[in-house]
Protein backbone atom coordinates (compact mmCIF):
# COMPACT_ATOMS: atom_id res chain seq x y z
CA UNK A 1 0.00 0.00 0.00
CA UNK A 2 1.04 2.90 -0.95
CA UNK A 3 1.93 5.79 1.85
CA UNK A 4 3.48 8.75 -0.16
CA UNK A 5 1.09 11.66 -1.60
CA UNK A 6 3.42 13.04 -4.34
CA UNK A 7 2.65 17.02 -5.35
CA UNK A 8 4.02 18.22 -8.56
CA UNK A 9 4.51 21.98 -8.46
CA UNK A 10 7.27 22.84 -11.15
CA UNK A 11 7.08 22.00 -15.16
CA UNK A 12 8.82 18.71 -15.62
CA UNK A 13 7.71 15.53 -18.00
CA UNK A 14 6.70 12.96 -15.96
CA UNK A 15 7.40 9.04 -17.39
CA UNK A 16 7.60 5.36 -16.48
CA UNK A 17 10.26 3.02 -16.13
CA UNK A 18 10.50 -0.28 -14.19
CA UNK A 19 8.49 0.19 -11.58
CA UNK A 20 9.58 4.06 -11.09
CA UNK A 21 7.83 7.32 -11.57
CA UNK A 22 10.55 9.09 -13.20
CA UNK A 23 10.28 13.55 -12.92
CA UNK A 24 12.14 14.88 -15.47
CA UNK A 25 12.34 18.54 -14.60
CA UNK A 26 15.44 20.78 -13.54
CA UNK A 27 16.95 17.50 -12.20
CA UNK A 28 15.62 13.97 -12.44
CA UNK A 29 13.55 12.21 -9.31
CA UNK A 30 12.58 8.94 -9.43
CA UNK A 31 10.14 7.16 -7.01
CA UNK A 32 9.22 3.35 -6.82
CA UNK A 33 5.23 3.11 -7.62
CA UNK A 34 4.78 0.87 -4.39
CA UNK A 35 5.55 3.97 -2.06
CA UNK A 36 2.77 6.53 -3.77
CA UNK A 37 -0.92 6.89 -2.42
CA UNK A 38 -1.96 9.43 -4.21
CA UNK A 39 -0.32 11.79 -7.46
CA UNK A 40 -1.52 15.79 -6.93
CA UNK A 41 -0.53 17.53 -10.44
CA UNK A 42 -0.53 21.27 -9.09
CA UNK A 43 0.73 22.84 -12.37
CA UNK A 44 -0.92 22.72 -15.87
CA UNK A 45 2.53 22.78 -17.34
CA UNK A 46 3.78 19.21 -16.75
CA UNK A 47 3.53 16.48 -19.97
CA UNK A 48 2.88 12.74 -18.91
CA UNK A 49 3.00 9.61 -20.87
CA UNK A 50 0.26 7.49 -21.40
CA UNK A 51 2.36 4.41 -20.29
CA UNK A 52 2.61 6.29 -17.27
CA UNK A 53 -1.10 6.91 -16.28
CA UNK A 54 -1.56 3.15 -17.20
CA UNK A 55 1.14 2.15 -14.88
CA UNK A 56 -0.92 4.61 -12.17
CA UNK A 57 -4.46 3.07 -12.45
CA UNK A 58 -2.90 -0.53 -12.25
CA UNK A 59 -1.26 0.78 -9.34
CA UNK A 60 -4.83 2.05 -7.66
CA UNK A 61 -2.46 5.64 -7.34
CA UNK A 62 -4.94 8.32 -6.79
CA UNK A 63 -3.81 10.93 -9.35
CA UNK A 64 -5.27 14.66 -9.41
CA UNK A 65 -5.15 17.16 -11.85
CA UNK A 66 -5.07 20.96 -10.83
CA UNK A 67 -6.28 23.89 -13.57
CA UNK A 68 -4.43 27.03 -14.27
CA UNK A 69 -5.25 28.12 -10.95
CA UNK A 70 -3.44 25.44 -9.00
CA UNK A 71 -6.93 24.10 -8.24
CA UNK A 72 -8.28 20.36 -8.13
CA UNK A 73 -9.80 20.10 -11.16
CA UNK A 74 -10.55 16.55 -12.34
CA UNK A 75 -9.12 12.84 -11.41
CA UNK A 76 -7.85 9.69 -12.81
CA UNK A 77 -10.29 6.86 -11.82
CA UNK A 78 -10.08 3.61 -13.14
CA UNK A 79 -13.23 1.72 -14.93
CA UNK A 80 -12.67 -1.69 -12.34
CA UNK A 81 -11.43 -1.13 -9.14
CA UNK A 82 -11.07 -4.88 -8.02
CA UNK A 83 -11.79 -8.26 -9.67
CA UNK A 84 -15.39 -8.91 -8.77
CA UNK A 85 -16.29 -5.14 -9.42
CA UNK A 86 -19.80 -6.65 -11.14
CA UNK A 87 -20.41 -8.13 -8.02
CA UNK A 88 -19.99 -5.23 -5.54
CA UNK A 89 -21.71 -3.01 -7.91
CA UNK A 90 -25.12 -5.15 -7.69
CA UNK A 91 -24.83 -5.46 -4.33
CA UNK A 92 -24.54 -1.63 -3.72
CA UNK A 93 -27.54 -1.50 -5.67
CA UNK A 94 -29.29 -3.79 -3.51
CA UNK A 95 -28.36 -1.85 -0.85
CA UNK A 96 -31.46 -2.11 2.31
CA UNK A 97 -32.50 1.48 1.96
CA UNK A 98 -33.51 1.55 5.91
CA UNK A 99 -29.96 0.82 6.66
CA UNK A 100 -28.42 2.84 4.31
CA UNK A 101 -30.71 6.00 5.98
CA UNK A 102 -29.73 4.79 9.37
CA UNK A 103 -25.94 4.91 8.53
CA UNK A 104 -26.18 8.30 7.08
CA UNK A 105 -27.93 9.56 9.91
CA UNK A 106 -25.08 8.39 12.38
CA UNK A 107 -22.62 9.62 9.49
CA UNK A 108 -24.10 13.16 9.84
CA UNK A 109 -24.71 13.18 13.69
CA UNK A 110 -20.65 12.43 14.17
CA UNK A 111 -20.34 15.43 11.91
CA UNK A 112 -22.06 17.73 13.70
CA UNK A 113 -20.00 16.42 17.04
CA UNK A 114 -16.75 16.93 15.52
CA UNK A 115 -17.67 20.64 14.37
CA UNK A 116 -18.90 21.04 17.89
CA UNK A 117 -15.80 19.31 19.47
CA UNK A 118 -13.84 21.77 17.14
CA UNK A 119 -15.93 24.80 18.47
CA UNK A 120 -15.69 23.58 22.37
CA UNK A 121 -11.82 23.43 21.86
CA UNK A 122 -11.33 26.67 20.41
CA UNK A 123 -13.12 28.15 22.90
CA UNK A 124 -16.12 29.40 21.04
CA UNK A 125 -19.42 29.07 22.89
CA UNK A 126 -21.53 28.18 20.02
CA UNK A 127 -20.33 24.76 20.31
CA UNK A 128 -23.33 24.38 22.94
CA UNK A 129 -26.09 25.07 19.96
CA UNK A 130 -24.38 22.18 17.90
CA UNK A 131 -24.60 20.12 20.96
CA UNK A 132 -28.74 21.20 20.93
CA UNK A 133 -28.74 20.38 17.19
CA UNK A 134 -27.64 16.60 17.62
CA UNK A 135 -30.31 16.22 20.26
CA UNK A 136 -32.56 17.25 17.84
CA UNK A 137 -31.13 15.54 14.85
CA UNK A 138 -34.09 12.59 13.00
CA UNK A 139 -33.82 10.08 11.16
CA UNK A 140 -31.96 11.13 7.50
CA UNK A 141 -31.89 14.27 9.22
CA UNK A 142 -35.39 15.21 7.81
CA UNK A 143 -35.89 18.77 9.70
CA UNK A 144 -32.04 19.68 8.05
CA UNK A 145 -30.36 19.97 11.39
CA UNK A 146 -27.26 19.80 9.60
CA UNK A 147 -27.58 22.58 7.40
CA UNK A 148 -28.59 24.77 10.41
CA UNK A 149 -25.30 23.72 12.33
CA UNK A 150 -23.33 24.16 9.41
CA UNK A 151 -23.93 27.90 9.36
CA UNK A 152 -24.14 28.07 13.18
CA UNK A 153 -20.30 26.30 12.98
CA UNK A 154 -18.81 28.62 9.73
CA UNK A 155 -19.89 31.65 10.97
CA UNK A 156 -18.27 30.93 14.54
CA UNK A 157 -14.87 29.86 12.95
CA UNK A 158 -15.04 32.87 10.20
CA UNK A 159 -17.04 35.62 11.39
CA UNK A 160 -20.74 36.30 10.80
CA UNK A 161 -20.36 37.79 7.31
CA UNK A 162 -18.60 34.84 6.08
CA UNK A 163 -20.39 33.01 3.05
CA UNK A 164 -19.24 29.60 1.15
CA UNK A 165 -19.68 31.12 -2.05
CA UNK A 166 -17.48 34.28 -1.49
CA UNK A 167 -14.35 34.04 -3.38
CA UNK A 168 -12.20 34.36 -1.21
CA UNK A 169 -8.53 32.77 0.20
CA UNK A 170 -10.52 30.72 3.24
CA UNK A 171 -12.92 28.98 0.29
CA UNK A 172 -10.59 28.10 -2.03
CA UNK A 173 -8.28 26.49 0.87
CA UNK A 174 -11.94 24.97 2.17
CA UNK A 175 -12.31 24.07 -1.20
CA UNK A 176 -8.93 22.46 -1.93
CA UNK A 177 -8.85 20.57 1.52
CA UNK A 178 -12.15 19.09 0.85
CA UNK A 179 -10.84 18.27 -2.85
CA UNK A 180 -7.99 16.26 -1.33
CA UNK A 181 -10.12 14.45 1.39
CA UNK A 182 -12.80 13.57 -1.50
CA UNK A 183 -9.81 12.63 -3.95
CA UNK A 184 -9.14 10.12 -1.52
CA UNK A 185 -12.49 8.67 -0.45
CA UNK A 186 -12.88 8.33 -4.81
CA UNK A 187 -9.71 6.05 -4.59
CA UNK A 188 -10.39 3.70 -1.75
CA UNK A 189 -14.35 3.57 -2.83
CA UNK A 190 -13.46 2.39 -6.73
CA UNK A 191 -10.73 0.11 -5.50
CA UNK A 192 -13.38 -1.84 -3.55
CA UNK A 193 -15.12 -2.07 -6.87
CA UNK A 194 -18.62 0.15 -5.94
CA UNK A 195 -19.29 2.93 -7.52
CA UNK A 196 -19.28 6.94 -6.37
CA UNK A 197 -22.09 7.92 -8.40
CA UNK A 198 -24.76 5.81 -6.25
CA UNK A 199 -25.32 8.00 -3.23
CA UNK A 200 -27.72 7.60 -0.14
CA UNK A 201 -28.09 11.29 0.82
CA UNK A 202 -26.41 12.87 -1.85
CA UNK A 203 -28.20 12.24 -5.33
CA UNK A 204 -26.98 14.95 -7.80
CA UNK A 205 -27.22 13.57 -11.50
CA UNK A 206 -24.56 15.66 -12.24
CA UNK A 207 -21.89 14.72 -9.72
CA UNK A 208 -19.48 11.64 -9.94
CA UNK A 209 -19.30 11.43 -6.43
CA UNK A 210 -22.15 11.14 -4.51
CA UNK A 211 -21.41 8.31 -2.18
CA UNK A 212 -17.79 9.85 -1.69
CA UNK A 213 -19.92 13.21 -0.50
CA UNK A 214 -22.21 11.08 1.95
CA UNK A 215 -18.85 9.49 3.60
CA UNK A 216 -16.45 12.03 3.98
CA UNK A 217 -18.48 14.42 6.07
CA UNK A 218 -16.71 13.58 9.55
CA UNK A 219 -13.70 14.47 8.22
CA UNK A 220 -14.43 17.98 7.08
CA UNK A 221 -13.37 19.02 10.63
CA UNK A 222 -9.92 18.53 9.87
CA UNK A 223 -9.46 20.91 6.69
CA UNK A 224 -11.59 23.54 8.46
CA UNK A 225 -9.40 23.40 11.68
CA UNK A 226 -6.46 23.80 9.72
CA UNK A 227 -8.11 26.76 7.75
CA UNK A 228 -9.04 28.59 10.95
CA UNK A 229 -5.40 28.23 11.97
CA UNK A 230 -4.11 29.91 9.20
CA UNK A 231 -6.88 32.14 7.86
CA UNK A 232 -4.96 35.08 7.85
CA UNK A 233 -2.28 33.88 5.05
CA UNK A 234 -2.19 33.99 1.63
CA UNK A 235 -3.59 30.84 0.16
CA UNK A 236 -0.05 29.87 -2.14
CA UNK A 237 1.50 26.80 -2.83
CA UNK A 238 3.07 26.10 0.90
CA UNK A 239 -0.75 26.56 2.16
CA UNK A 240 -1.31 23.87 -0.43
CA UNK A 241 1.16 21.56 0.98
CA UNK A 242 -0.31 21.73 4.25
CA UNK A 243 -3.50 20.86 3.41
CA UNK A 244 -2.13 17.83 1.17
CA UNK A 245 -0.34 16.78 4.97
CA UNK A 246 -3.67 16.48 6.14
CA UNK A 247 -3.85 13.27 4.46
CA UNK A 248 -0.57 12.22 6.60
CA UNK A 249 -1.99 13.24 10.16
CA UNK A 250 -2.71 10.71 12.65
CA UNK A 251 -6.30 10.14 13.80
CA UNK A 252 -7.92 7.21 15.71
CA UNK A 253 -10.99 5.28 14.42
CA UNK A 254 -12.17 2.03 16.37
CA UNK A 255 -9.76 2.57 19.07
CA UNK A 256 -6.50 2.30 16.97
CA UNK A 257 -4.59 5.09 15.25
CA UNK A 258 -3.48 5.34 12.10
CA UNK A 259 -2.70 8.19 9.51
CA UNK A 260 -6.02 9.12 7.33
CA UNK A 261 -5.42 8.17 4.05
CA UNK A 262 -5.01 4.71 6.03
CA UNK A 263 -8.16 5.25 8.14
CA UNK A 264 -10.32 6.43 5.48
CA UNK A 265 -9.81 2.64 3.68
CA UNK A 266 -11.09 1.24 7.13
CA UNK A 267 -13.61 3.21 7.72
CA UNK A 268 -15.08 2.97 4.28
CA UNK A 269 -14.94 -0.93 5.01
CA UNK A 270 -16.76 -0.71 8.43
CA UNK A 271 -19.12 1.74 6.40
CA UNK A 272 -20.00 -1.32 3.46
CA UNK A 273 -19.94 -4.03 6.89
CA UNK A 274 -22.75 -2.28 8.93
CA UNK A 275 -24.98 -2.06 5.72
CA UNK A 276 -24.92 -5.31 4.30
CA UNK A 277 -24.77 -7.19 7.58
CA UNK A 278 -27.58 -4.65 8.90
CA UNK A 279 -25.55 -4.39 11.92
CA UNK A 280 -24.92 -1.27 12.85
CA UNK A 281 -22.59 -1.42 15.96
CA UNK A 282 -19.81 -2.41 12.50
CA UNK A 283 -19.65 1.18 11.89
CA UNK A 284 -16.68 2.74 12.98
CA UNK A 285 -16.42 6.49 12.97
CA UNK A 286 -14.06 9.19 13.49
CA UNK A 287 -13.87 11.74 16.59
CA UNK A 288 -12.35 14.92 16.35
CA UNK A 289 -9.77 15.34 19.03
Amino acid sequence: MGFRTVVITNPCKLTYKNDYLIIRGEDVNMIHLSEISTLLIDTTMVSITAYLLCELVKNKIKVVFCDERRNPVSELIPYYGCHNSSKRVMNQILWDDYYKKAVWTAIVRQKIKNQALLLKALGKPEYAKLEGYIEELEFFDVTNREGHAAKVYLNSLFGKDFCREDPNDINAALNYGYAVILSTFNKEIVSKGYLTQLGIRHKNEFNFFNLSCDLMEPFRVLVDHLVYIHQTEYFDSNYKLKLVEILNQPVRLGGRENILMNAIQIYIESVVKAIETKELNQLLLYEFA
